[in-house]
């Protein structure tokens, strides 16, 4: 990582001036994003019933969107590497915002299958893309820090989306339309909106910029360039190196094991508290939007701290492993209000691995291997999206209660956690010259 010997001011103020212009938008975007991804989980209060779905039958089309989204994920990544950033965000934004309002009018069960499986399609590469992005920009001791605030993004999407969500319910009966249906249409037609927004707003890369200084350009573009040729994985070599990496094999099943947490819990969360709580559909949604508040604090908290610390393995596994004990503890507990409490804490160290996590694998890899890796590690995570809600709902149908869902849940967590332990163990240090300056990297040493 970068030590004093670097122009500690150029080096403040380029960070300063990516933070005010890069990072409130893109947690814009992502805030947006999952609000049409996981908005389905407060649709299904009224969905449901109206289109006589089960639970199993609502798990079903929870994760056919995991389908589409696995196959497409790695060309989209390597697609963005070709045609820039800019251009394919903004294609991705455009086409799920039009599928995600076109939610709204489905009447079926088959529909809204087919309806997820091309929400899926068109928003695969989005997180993927945006992670290789954020690498192309931040040096490695920023970059912990930066991840946390797009994933804040992503969690203040469910402390903001889901009570807007249940809000927009009470339009229940305007204008003959239901409830749900109006929360599908308002809530997608803004990632329409901003996808043209990218198009005009977001830079390809420093270089291309026009709100950096020439000294900051200069200064970022090269730091980025020496990190990039340090990585273990060549930033020259292709995509398909990604597919020959041990540790691009172990980071994934990290995060499958780190998103039974993100995604089964997540997608559920409104259902598990209404069923835990009794309480009417705002008060369910404002009650299941305040795990990720601790979230977003947790993830903040742990990123900054794993860059000021220099050290990724403790505070990758130690959250997760935290998270499934609470999570199994809340099972137990026959109070429902404790076991509440528990959940908010472990949703809230579940994501507070997030942005160490993305950390660590962009300290391995650059280049197209990189967006291929990104791409693929996001793919095999998301098999969670494909397998466990159906299993979800259909435990819930055989127990009536998530208790074994969440049980379950838990032990991938504490197991997610153990191996994070594991595959982030502390690098080997190498030096590079920058422009006259050494400059002191890590490089991850794969297992």
């Amino acid at each position: 990582m970068q030590q004093p010997s670097v122009n500690a001011g150029l080096h403040a103020s380029t960070m300063k001036r990516l933070n005010i212009k890069l990072i409130p938008f893109l947690m814009l975007l992502y805030m947006v994003a999952y609000i049409d991804k996981s908005n389905i989980s407060v649709a299904a209060l009224q969905m449901n019933a109206e289109l006589g779905l089960t639970a199993r039958m609502y798990g079903i089309g929870v994760g056919l969107f995991f389908l589409t989204y696995i196959i497409f994920e790695v060309p989209s990544s390597v697609i963005l590497t070709r045609v820039g950033a800019r251009r394919w965000i903004a294609r991705i934004m455009i086409t799920w915002g039009i599928v995600a309002a076109g939610m709204a009018f489905v009447q079926s069960a088959n529909q809204l299958y087919g309806m997820r499986l091309l929400l899926g399609a068109a928003e695969a590469g989005f997180t993927p893309g945006i992670i290789y992005y954020l690498s192309q920009w931040y040096p490695r001791s920023d970059r912990a820090k930066a991840m946390s605030f797009f994933y804040i993004g992503a969690a203040l999407a469910s402390v903001i989306g889901l009570p807007l969500s249940g809000a927009f319910l009470h339009l229940d009966g305007y204008f003959g339309v239901s409830g749900w249906r109006w929360l599908f249409l308002l809530e997608g037609l803004p990632a329409v909106v901003l996808g043209i927004v990218v198009l005009r707003y977001l830079p390809d890369s420093p270089a291309t910029t026009q709100w950096l200084h020439a000294d900051q350009k200069e200064w970022l573009s090269q730091t980025i360039a020496a990190e990039q040729a340090a990585t273990p994985i060549s930033h020259h070599a292709g995509w398909s190196a990604a597919f020959r990496s041990r540790q691009v094999w172990l980071l994934s099943l990290f995060w499958l094991l780190q998103a039974f947490g993100t995604i089964g819990i997540t997608l559920f969360l409104p259902l598990i508290v209404k069923s835990v709580s009794g309480q009417e559909s705002f008060t369910v949604s404002a009650l299941s939007a305040l795990p990720f508040l601790f979230a977003c604090i947790f993830m903040y908290f742990n990123g900054t701290h794993s860059d000021r610390r220099r050290e990724r393995a403790w505070h990758l596994g130690l959250p997760l492993m935290i998270a499934g004990v609470l999570l199994a503890s809340a099972v137990a507990t026959n109070n429902s209000w404790l076991a509440y409490a528990m959940l908010v804490i472990a949703v809230g160290l579940n994501w507070a691995a997030t942005p160490v996590f993305w950390a660590t694998t962009t300290e391995y890899l650059s280049g197209a291997a990189a967006a291929a890796s990104i791409a693929l590690i996001n793919s095999i995570a998301n098999i969670a999206g494909l397998g466990l809600p159906p299993v979800m709902g259909w435990i819930k149908d055989a127990t009536q209660s998530y208790d074994s869902a969440l049980l379950m849940v838990a032990i991938a967590l504490f197991a997610g956690g153990l191996l994070g332990l594991y595959v982030a163990r502390t690098p080997r240090k190498i030096s590079l010259e920058i422009s006259g300056h050494e400059v002191r990297l890590e490089q991850v040493k794969a297992p």
